[in-house]
């Protein structure tokens, strides 16, 4: 099995090729025990509500090269939708459209795609509709939608979807501040989440970043049940649009990038007199079995910010589009270093 070293070089780059188009915002998936990779839809390099796609990138390890799955149902592309494989599907929901003038719209679509046939169906919507949310899995069946900008605002929902009934449910949750552009995972039947964006104080921003991490570990027996407690802050700053995922594995939830400040799908602070930073060059991990934060690089290989999600592959962890340097919309799909 091939591993990426703890600091990526750009020649350790060339192994993996480039998506067929540069996208943030875009959902992520693997299947076949992560030796298919999946990016859908998303927001391409012009920002504008024109530029958002409903497009599928699929890449086989066995053959490393892109090629077009069939496109997402639907009149228009989703920004910010959540996606996850089991059961050799993937299991894509969420998001929102842009109109012409540039609003948006979050939506409770939830679309199953069947690689194998091309083919998509539509699962039962989601009973309170998010974007920016996070996405897990628990025994290839029970499917975790956490947080994330509801119509009204930002929601500390967590719902599940059973994939094998089509219904959902509403489990316990998370008792800290409502919170959207969250990241987090699913490991070891244990969510870990951390940051994003939350209202700000009255008169100030519309959003600030929050720097509250929570663990929820998942009842056995009933997988709506969820005992939460309160993480100590991980390494670094608080940050929004952190790439993040859990790895059954390695028994880890992994993060990287982001930027401190909240902003939009066009990379626009929301609150008026800051700029974006630029995406945080830091990767670092829960550990599920040590109970503790690890720090597994401070000089991350081409920093990503708004990349829906990681991967995890036998060639090791990636990150699929995003915004990279200058908050420029990437078609780089980028390993992650290992500790």
């Amino acid at each position: 099995m091939l591993c990426a070293a703890t600091l990526l070089s750009a020649d350790d780059q060339k192994k993996i090729p480039t998506m067929p188009a540069a996208v943030s915002g875009n959902a992520v998936a693997v299947l076949e025990n992560g030796l298919e990779i999946v990016s859908l839809m998303g927001i391409g390099p012009k920002r504008k509500w024109n530029d958002v796609t409903n497009k599928v990138y699929i890449m086989s390890l066995s053959h490393p090269k892109w090629r077009e799955g069939r496109t997402v149902p639907g009149v228009a592309g989703r920004v910010n939708a959540a996606a996850i494989g089991a059961k050799s599907l993937v299991i894509l929901m969420g998001g929102f459209v842009v109109d012409n003038q540039g609003a948006e719209l979050t939506l409770p679509d939830v679309n199953v795609y069947e690689g194998s046939a091309r083919r998509w169906s539509r699962g039962k919507d989601i009973p309170v509709a998010v974007d920016s949310a996070v996405a897990g899995v628990i025994r290839n069946r029970f499917v975790y939608l956490i947080g994330g900008r509801s119509r009204t605002g930002p929601v500390n929902n967590v719902q599940v979807y059973d994939l094998e009934k089509d219904t959902w449910s509403q489990a316990t949750p998370f008792p800290g501040t409502p919170i959207f552009g969250l990241s987090g995972g699913v490991a070891d039947e244990t969510i870990v989440i951390v940051d994003g964006a939350k209202p700000g104080p009255a008169g100030g921003p519309k959003f600030v970043a929050s720097d509250e991490c929570w663990q929820g570990k998942i009842d056995k027996k009933d997988p709506t049940k969820i005992e939460w407690s309160k993480l100590p802050p991980h390494p670094g700053t608080a940050r929004f649009g952190i790439a993040g995922g859990g790895n059954n594995r390695d028994h880890k939830i992994l993060f990287s990038g982001g930027t401190p400040t909240p902003h939009d799908y066009k990379g626009v602070a929301y609150n008026e007199d800051e700029q974006p930073a630029e995406a945080s060059p830091l990767t670092f991990a829960y550990d599920l079995h040590h109970h503790q934060w690890e720090r597994v690089s401070e000089k991350t290989f081409d920093p990503r910010a708004d990349g829906r999600g990681i991967v995890f592959t036998p060639i090791g962890s990636l990150v699929l589009g995003g915004m990279a340097s200058d908050l420029t919309v990437t078609d780089h799909a980028t390993l992650l270093p290992q500790k």
